[in-house]
């Protein structure tokens, strides 16, 4: 009698084995969940580096925050160590140091081709924020007042595109003058003048074919962003030019402004914007 409650006893319970193992299972299962939630977040933290550590590598946003680091065992922030984030240009991969390389090496391209002018003071070429700036003195290049380069720098304009379209980098083309007030039969202020004068030479660049329209972008910026003072003839001078900033191209669309510029507007080439400024 004893052994057949025995046999009962045993055959109710083992249902305990299998509630056991299910909820051993799902623990297991909520766990895993939970360590990929957790790394998710750790790639986030990484990319978050990676492209603040590509951009100073290249010199840009020097003034951007630093991210805020992870606790230590004293209790204290430290910044975690960042990781190299690689430039896309098209379907190749470049890093900083690469890009930083190929624009130097387009500088010293430009500086031999353009010598005269550089020694001349119409041409200036420097490394920036944002890439290689190429300015064009308003001296050397368009009559006062005029958005239309003279006809003798044409030559000048040919050799310079012939050295950029080799290169893979995109082009910005930024208008500034000094802050001298306009009033023309062709322009009521400078901000008209030098979005003219950007999307005119844009508009040169693209009737050579040398290089695509993709490429290229252009903005006005008046008197706002000087690279001199106003005060004498010769910073108006300076500040009266088309920079033409070499700019690395990635798969985000950062537009931030030249090294001797701040954040303004920019806007892509049209044809209709090409034909007002003509």
């Amino acid at each position: 009698m004893s052994r057949r409650a025995h046999k009962s006893h045993v055959s109710q319970e083992r249902w305990l084995v299998s509630y056991a193992d299910f909820i051993t299972l799902l623990f297991a299962f909520f766990v895993v969940l939970y360590a990929s939630s957790q790394a998710d977040k750790k790639k986030q933290t990484m990319v978050s580096a990676s492209i603040e550590s590509a951009f100073r590598a290249l010199g840009l946003f020097a003034d951007a925050k630093r991210r805020p680091g992870v606790a230590n065992s004293a209790g204290q922030g430290t910044e975690a160590p960042a990781m190299p984030m690689n430039i896309v240009m098209g379907e190749d991969v470049l890093a900083p140091a690469k890009v930083k390389e190929d624009l130097e090496h387009i500088r010293q391209e430009l500086e031999q081709t353009l010598s005269n002018q550089v020694a001349q003071h119409t041409v200036s070429i420097q490394m920036g924020r944002d890439g290689l700036v190429i300015s064009l003195r308003e001296a050397g290049f368009f009559p006062s007042g005029s958005a239309t380069p003279r006809a003798e720098t044409l030559p000048t304009l040919r050799r310079l595109v012939a050295t950029l379209s080799r290169s893979p980098f995109d082009l910005r083309i930024e208008g500034h003058t000094d802050n001298v007030p306009i009033h023309n039969a062709e322009f009521d202020s400078n901000w008209e003048l030098s979005s003219a004068r950007a999307t005119r030479m844009a508009r040169i660049f693209l009737d050579m074919k040398t290089m695509s329209a993709d490429r290229l972008s252009a903005a006005g910026y008046a008197e706002f962003h000087p690279v001199a003072s106003n005060d004498t003839a010769e910073g108006r001078a300076q500040n009266r030019r088309v920079d033409l900033v070499v700019l690395p191209r990635t798969r985000m669309n950062f537009s931030v402004p030249s090294a001797a510029t701040a954040a303004g507007p920019w806007q892509k080439i049209t044809d209709e914007t090409s034909e007002t400024a003509n």
